[in-house]
């Protein structure tokens, strides 16, 4: 990825593919839709037993990385931290099957970026509306805690649906994971951009939003309230116009 200076000193992003091939190796897997990693994605072996154990115990699930969701002309892409194991990782869509999507559709939905009914699985009637989300870790890790190593490898699949969107003006990060991998693939520096909840930066023409992840944990202990959460997509809303 390189920085450059437009008129009025303003830095546009702009991504390499070179960059893209050297991160994710030369034998990395994608399904050929939107440069998303394959069903059978190798890059990070951990992750890889973990995903053919659950395949054995529930042959129906999903079990595999799970894509990206929404359209990519949108102005808005939230990236969560990865897929939850009886959630995404069972259905196959971003935040379907658990709490955390209860809590973030919902949201979506109210402020005009969603439109439909929710219904916990993949082919209710929810579409979304200027507006993608992908995950940091595209597979499900062990007790939902990636290691550094498959962070950074699952990066080149974050960058790949980034450069894909050619209206991208802002960037929702859920939780600190999410914070740190989206700073370092935009080429950000952490002391520049500190995680805050309800913070805001700048990365060239793109606008970063900072929120605690709603995950259950999160909203149970009350780190985060639907009033919080709500109030960082409202400030989106705004951005939006």
């Amino acid at each position: 990825m390189k920085q450059s200076r437009q008129a009025g000193g303003e830095r546009q992003i702009r991504f390499t593919h070179a960059s893209r091939r050297e991160s994710a190796g030369p034998s990395a897997p994608f399904s050929g839709q939107a440069n998303e990693p394959g069903p059978d994605c190798p890059l990070c072996p951990r992750l890889k037993d973990f995903r053919d154990a659950n395949r054995a115990q529930h042959p129906h699930w999903f079990n595999a990385p799970v894509p990206s969701f929404g359209p990519v002309d949108a102005q808005l892409l939230i990236v969560g931290l990865a897929p939850g194991l009886q959630g995404a990782n069972r259905t196959g869509r971003p935040f379907t099957g658990d709490f955390a999507g209860d809590l973030l559709y919902g949201t979506l939905t109210d402020l005009g970026f969603a439109e439909g009914v929710f219904e916990a699985r993949p082919d209710d009637s929810l579409r979304l509306i200027d507006c993608r989300i992908t995950n940091a870790v595209r597979c499900v890790p062990p007790q939902n805690k990636p290691l550094p190593v498959e962070i950074k490898t699952c990066r080149t699949f974050m960058q790949a649906a980034v450069e894909e969107m050619p209206r991208l003006r802002a960037i929702v990060m859920l939780g600190r994971v999410s914070h740190d991998t989206t700073l370092k693939m935009l080429g950000l520096r952490a002391a520049d951009a500190p995680f805050k909840h309800g913070a805001e930066h700048q990365a060239g023409a793109i606008r970063l939003f900072d929120s605690y992840h709603c995950s259950r944990y999160n909203t149970n202990t009350g780190v985060l309230t639907p009033q919080m959460f709500r109030a960082v997509f409202a400030r989106v809303r705004d951005y939006l116009g």
